[in-house]
């Protein structure tokens, strides 16, 4: 049973890695990996596609974003258990401000801006790290 689990988790990496195709489908979310991500909306905005800055300096802030957890509460471009990218970067204007208000709620959690949903505190993230996953997620358009 041992060898058969560990053929399957050997064959599974396998596959994850052969793979040339550099376009990922996670449900309605269409994920490019491009200079510019390329992510269609839901059927009622149909047309409309959000795209992500050109901006080198924001290309950090989104794979730390793909490493860390923030998945699990947060979209792109809808609401799961917290708001969508897209709607903070709606409701802040990138300023230096901003930036470090928003570092400062990834590391320490917090409650209010968006509803009774607490977000839970992420204090193994660094302020710089921080600021840069707030950078990426500003620039969403």
């Amino acid at each position: 049973m041992k060898k058969i689990f560990i053929v399957f988790c050997i064959s599974n990496v396998l596959l994850a890695c052969g793979s040339t195709d550099k376009t990922r489908s996670t449900g309605n979310i269409i994920i490019k990996d491009s200079p510019v991500d390329e992510i269609p909306l839901a059927d009622s905005a149909k047309g409309v596609e959000i795209e992500t800055s050109l901006n080198p300096e924001t290309e950090k802030g989104k794979e730390l974003i793909l490493k860390s957890d923030c998945q699990d509460c947060h979209k792109v471009n809808e609401k799961l258990v917290g708001p969508s990218y897209a709607e903070v970067a709606k409701k802040y204007e990138v300023s230096a401000k901003n930036i470090d208000n928003l570092a400062s709620k990834i590391i320490s959690g917090g409650l209010g801006s968006w509803g009774n949903i607490p977000m839970g505190p992420h204090p193994s993230i660094n302020r710089d790290d921080a600021k840069e996953m707030v950078k990426y997620i500003l620039s969403i358009k």
